[in-house]
């Protein structure tokens, strides 16, 4: 890998600059004035290959260079400016600062004994660790988990921690993809969390950004051919996966999925929006990272699971490949959250507009996808395939996540779009569905604080784009006092209220119980179900769909006076602003 790798007291310096004509390294050891050292190219003699067959790394080298962990470093490409390291594990001064050599194997790991979850046993829990705690950090993280443990969640899904600008951000513009956000913890902090997390038997899965980079600290572009303009994103050029030179950005990208499952042996790896991924090769990079990780786990010993995000509601990212697909885990499959949230709550501009009908409600339920090839009024075209051969627990369903509320104007959860008895009940569907839930932080005890969309630019720049982008991207939806990304005032409303758990018991109860029905008549069961409408208002849902040993009973308004009868015994109920549930076992 490129880099910096110690060895006792000396260093070894990688750094892939296709564009470079001279490189030097800049060294700032600990106590001493900043040393300049030049860098050479590998050549063929250094890969023991004739020329013909030197593979195209165009990489510079620095070995045997007298250096510990801590110094300070950085490259000056052609005459540049001082760059960070792409492949920094720290950037203590932020991601225009020097990069900090740091040394992987001083870490002690505590979890030999563990070896990872397979997604049927995920309950997956999304948290932001900027906002997770009033400190947040790793280490102030690591003081709640024997409370996720306890509330039934068996992995935390945690939101982009490589480098970003400034010290809040969602993480999705991150520039460093191998650097862990200092001010979080670092990659010690970091190293501790998991370690902590897999002595308390949760999985820990990290949401990486391959899709693109943000433009403040991306310096990429001074060194080789990470993007083109062979495709266009949402974001400009596309990241390179498939034009010339991609040889060497793919394996920088591979490289930093299989970084963050060695060397903080993580659980799996959550990939953002895969849609936005342009890629025409042969072998697309989802599938060869996915490729490389399975890899991995069997040289490791451990489960490690793959997650895609998409809208498309395309099959294959999780299908095998004898069936051409691409072999994940999983998948977010948000027509359960759209079509639930439509139909309570009434929206119907945005992507809602084509939800609303009861029917999807079980659609989502029953199969996976609502659309599964119709056309898509948001669109302007049709969306989906059939999820034949989806095996359920491939889809991870939820009632909210970072998008759906922080993508909102004001951030709102469901405790200010659903009344309280709705939140019941559809916490009922999700928890006890055959799919894998996904719970977002402070769901379980009905946070009131928003989550809304904050940034730290220091680039004036992006500062003005970013506040008057994000006024304009609600045009359509009609929402109003859109807050200021850059405004401190909307990270700081973000954080969570632990205080308010002690007020939420009931819902707290609540969701404890679900868990524990999970375990013990979903979890390992077969993995399907039936749900049907019953009359105009009474959602039946039998898991599983055959031999079903738990039936939930969920109204939305009117009366039920249906009982099912002396096989099932009462587990839970709950009936609140005209929203009743009714869980059921066999008895």
């Amino acid at each position: 890998m490129d880099g910096t790798t110690v060895r006792g007291d000396e260093v070894e310096f990688r750094l892939w600059a296709p564009a470079a004509h001279r490189v030097e390294l800049r060294l700032e050891r600990i106590g001493s004035d900043p040393e300049m050292i030049e860098m050479r190219r590998l050549g063929s003699a250094d890969f023991g290959l004739p020329d013909f067959d030197l593979p195209d790394t165009n990489t510079w080298e620095a070995s045997g260079v007298r250096a510990r962990a801590g110094d300070h470093y950085s490259y000056i490409v052609d005459g540049s400016k001082p760059l960070p390291d792409p492949v920094s594990r720290l950037l203590p001064e932020g991601v225009h600062g020097c990069t900090e050599i740091v040394d992987p194997n001083r870490f002690t790991w505590t979890d030999t004994t563990w070896h990872g979850l397979d997604i049927r046993d995920y309950v997956l829990y999304e948290l932001h660790i900027g906002t997770f705690t009033a400190e947040g950090t790793f280490d102030a993280a690591i003081m709640h988990l024997p409370y996720l443990r306890d509330l039934g969640v068996t992995a935390i899904e945690v939101m982009p921690v490589n480098a970003f600008p400034g010290r809040h951000n969602w993480g999705y513009d991150g520039v460093g993809l191998y650097a862990v956000q200092s001010n979080y913890g670092g990659p010690e902090g970091f190293r501790r969390f998991v370690d902590a997390a897999h002595q308390h038997g949760l999985a820990v899965v990290l949401d990486v950004v391959y899709n693109h980079l943000g433009n403040e600290g991306n310096y990429l572009r001074n060194l080789g051919p990470y993007f083109t303009a062979k495709h266009q994103t949402p974001w400009g050029e596309a990241v390179n996966f498939d034009d010339e030179g991609s040889q060497g950005v793919r394996r920088f990208f591979v490289n930093n999925a299989l970084y963050w499952l060695r060397e903080y042996h993580l659980d799996g790896l959550r990939l953002d929006a895969v849609h936005t991924i342009k890629d025409d090769s042969k072998l697309h990079i989802v599938a060869e990272i996915q490729n490389q990780a399975e890899a991995l786990a069997r040289e490791s010993g451990r489960t490690i699971c793959i997650i895609a995000e998409t809208d498309e509601n395309d099959p294959r990212y999780v299908l095998p490949p004898e069936k051409n697909g691409y072999g994940l885990a999983g998948i977010w499959s948000d027509d359960f959250h759209h079509a639930v949230h439509a139909y309570i709550t009434g929206e119907d501009k945005g992507y809602y507009r084509d939800f609303g009908a009861r029917e999807q409600i079980t659609k989502a339920l029953n199969e996976g996808f609502v659309f599964q090839g119709e056309f898509f009024k948001y669109w302007n075209d049709v969306r989906g395939s059939s999820p034949e051969g989806v095996p359920m627990q491939a889809h991870v369903i939820n009632l909210q996540n970072h998008d759906q509320v922080g993508n909102r104007a004001l951030g709102e959860r469901i405790t200010a779009l659903m009344p309280r008895g709705a939140r019941f009940l559809t916490a009922a569907l999700l928890l006890l569905a055959p799919h894998t839930p996904l719970i977002f932080m402070g769901q379980e005890y009905d946070e009131k604080a928003p989550f809304q969309f904050f940034t730290d630019y220091g680039d004036p720049v992006l500062q003005h784009a970013v506040s008057e982008g994000r006024r304009k991207e609600f045009a359509e939806f009609d929402w109003k006092d859109v807050p200021d990304p850059q405004d401190h005032a909307t990270f700081e409303r973000s954080r969570l209220r632990w205080d308010q758990s002690r007020e939420s018991v009931e819902m707290l109860s609540w969701y404890r119980d679900l868990l524990r029905l999970r375990r013990e008549f979903v979890t390992h069961a077969e993995r399907d179900c039936c749900a049907e409408w019953a009359g105009a208002n009474t959602l039946f849902m039998r898991v599983p769909d055959r031999s079903a040993r738990l039936l939930v009973v969920a109204r939305f308004g009117g009366q039920n006076a249906w009982a099912p009868g002396k096989t099932w015994r009462e587990a839970l109920a709950h009936d609140e602003d005209g929203y009743a549930v009714k869980v059921y076992v066999r008895a």
